[in-house]
């Protein structure tokens, strides 16, 4: 099934951008446009009194829904703050862009706009009070003022304006903050199967609670200065989080714990002609809707046509479209820790392709292990005290496939995907997830430093309009054939350590490595050539293989290799990151290496600032195992 123009038709969409040719982007005059306001909340799900949570304290918000509408299933593309928000202001899924990885700030494709330089063009004054954090690079000026003072009364009248305010109250952070004054009594939470009783986990839940009253609260005073303002009945209202809730599994993690959000929206009389089709006061719809669609929605209600690069679907405005049958997630690489999972929903049924099953859920990001609920949690699980469903979270490997049904398991810890009644459920949302990914050649099957070194110069979206540099369908399928885990094909990831593709050698090694012992001895020669890849992402697949499943004899040399690529100057911080997770995936078997390990300088200034910390933080945590 098509979710989104053929990739002719974007290549056409690119072509004639790259060449200067105009698309139309014809809005109605000024006079005739809403206001637009969104209200955006950080790292909280559907946890509020007008999505049914009796034990929400949501006033304000849920006063607007009554009079507006809710959407049931609205998803956040990613699980995490710039992945999710990276969606938002580009239209375009973030694994199209090379920019799904946490603060990757990889640049916007050229001739390509950010959404509020399409409304500026179109005669909005946009404000951004205030978060950006977007994984791209921003292509000239976007927004009229983006900072703490920024306002939609500074515009000069009567521009119609766009405002978005944005609360931090309820963010991950705030709910491991103490001394803390609590509002909602621990004893009433109700905790999610994955999560222990105890009291850490508790005081977490109910303080999270907390933190999202104050993020209603902020949103009340920003709807009561609009009415003081006599504005209300010209403006549209949206309210939103940008993410799952900040708790461990769902921050982080493309599950419906991760991505659900609330979505709340009220179209005065005024403007109700450009609502959703199912739009009435109080109305909760069934469309599917995620944050890919924010920016055609935005420029459909000023009355633009989205251009066609966008992925997204306007579900309001003169161009809102159908609903869509599935909306997606993505997980990649989160701070210092390495990982490929998309996700789909069709609305009860979640679909989780985890293509590195031999990783946890829960790999050590040094962030959230901050919080009470992770570290009491992973003692439990250390001491065998967790129940399955708790013990999910920390357990290798991971299943290559994921099915759940939100209606009658909605945490999501009774995996379906074997299940013989729900193999026609199965095959629909599995084949979704692969439409998708080639629909937009998602660039995420490469290793990120191998997308570095193929885009240059050129945003890695130049990758996905030209096969000769990303030949998508073979390493797509080389990605496929290496997690599903199926030992018969060993032989076949074997033959393609010799593919003329680094992308397809990269899944062979890895495959090879997720199998354990026995395949990485089928493979013994070939990835003892591998060491010596033209391609540093192979070369540290290949050496984590030998240094964990392989001989004692390859040890030295594949370890050494580890070391040597986990120093930035000798490779950069995207292959030093993949080779310092390969080093703490080893253990004790790292050993021998530590006193060099001790010495390297993990930093790049070659790469963004951000990028440069994650090599410094895996330091720690492989240093912090093996030092006594």
């Amino acid at each position: 099934m098509i979710l989104m123009p053929p990739i002719r038709v974007l290549l056409l969409s690119a072509t004639l951008l790259f060449a200067g040719v105009a698309v139309s982007t014809a809005a109605e005059p000024p006079a005739s446009l809403p206001n637009i306001l969104w209200l955006s909340s950080e790292d909280h799900g559907p946890h509020m009194g007008c999505y049914g949570d009796s034990y929400a304290s949501t006033p304000h918000v849920d006063a607007l829904a009554s009079k507006g509408m809710l959407f049931k299933h609205a998803w956040s593309c990613g699980p995490v703050c710039a992945a999710a928000r990276t969606t938002i202001i580009s239209g375009l899924y973030p694994q199209a862009l090379g920019a799904e990885h946490m603060r990757s700030q990889v640049p916007f494709p050229e001739g390509f706009k950010m959404y509020p330089q399409f409304l500026r063009e179109a005669g909005y004054y946009c404000t951004n009070n205030s978060k950006e954090d977007y994984n791209l690079t921003q292509p000239g000026k976007v927004w009229d003022e983006s900072s703490k003072a920024a306002h939609w009364k500074k515009r000069p009248t009567p521009k119609p304006f766009f405002a978005i305010f944005n609360s931090t109250r309820s963010h991950e952070s705030q709910i491991r903050t103490r001394p803390h004054k609590a509002v909602h009594d621990p004893a009433k939470v109700r905790l999610p199967a994955y999560h222990p009783d105890t009291p850490e986990v508790r005081q977490d839940w109910a303080q999270y609670y907390d933190v999202v009253s104050e993020a209603d609260a902020d949103a009340g005073q920003h709807l009561a200065e609009l009415a003081s303002s006599g504005l209300a009945e010209d403006t549209i209202v949206f309210y939103w989080a940008d993410h799952g809730s900040g708790m461990p599994r769902s921050k982080r993690w493309p599950s419906n714990s991760g991505l659900q959000v609330p979505l709340v929206v009220y179209f005065p009389e005024k403007w109700r002609h450009l609502a959703p089709a199912e739009y009435a006061p109080s109305a909760k719809s069934d469309r599917l809707v995620s944050f890919v669609d924010f920016a055609p929605t935005l420029l459909s209600l000023a009355g633009i046509q989205p251009p066609a690069w966008m992925h997204g679907h306007a579900f309001a405005g003169k161009f809102q479209t159908a609903p869509q049958p599935f909306v997606h997630g993505f997980r990649g690489r989160m701070d210092e820790r390495t990982d490929l999972v998309r996700s789909v929903t069709d609305g009860r049924y979640v679909y989780l392709r985890n293509y590195m099953p031999h990783l946890s859920q829960a790999q050590h990001v040094s962030y959230q292990f901050q919080t009470p609920t992770t570290q009491i949690w992973w003692s439990l699980f250390t001491q065998n005290k967790t129940s399955p469903a708790q013990s999910l979270f920390w357990q290798t490997p991971k299943a290559p496939e994921e099915l759940y049904d939100l209606q009658s398991d909605p945490d999501e810890v009774i995996n379906l995907a074997a299940s013989p009644s729900h193999s026609d459920i199965l095959a629909k949302l599995r084949s979704a997830q692969r439409n998708l990914a080639t629909q937009i050649r998602d660039t995420g099957f490469l290793p990120e430093a191998e997308v570095h070194a193929r885009s240059g110069s050129d945003a890695p979206f130049a990758l996905t309009q030209n096969p000769d540099r990303y030949n998508f369908n073979a390493v797509f399928e080389a990605a496929e054939r290496a997690s599903l885990l199926d030992p018969s094909q060993t032989p076949t990831l074997v033959l393609n350590l010799a593919d003329r593709d680094s992308g397809v050698r990269f899944w062979a090694a890895t495959g090879l490595l997720m199998r354990g012992r026995a395949a990485v001895e089928a493979g013994l020669d070939e990835l003892r050539d591998a060491l010596r890849d033209p391609s540093p992402s192979v070369q540290v697949a290949a050496a984590e293989a030998l240094v964990r499943f392989g001989p004692a004899t390859d040890r030295a040399p594949a370890l050494n290799l580890l070391a040597s690529l986990a120093v930035p100057k000798n490779s950069n911080a995207y292959v030093a990151t993949a080779a310092w997770n390969a080093l703490d995936a080893a253990g004790e078997a790292a050993r021998p290496v530590l006193d060099t390990l001790k010495f390297v300088d993990p930093k790049d200034p070659k790469v963004p600032a951000r990028a440069s910390e994650y090599p410094a933080r895996l330091k720690t945590d492989v240093l912090s195992r093996l030092e006594p």
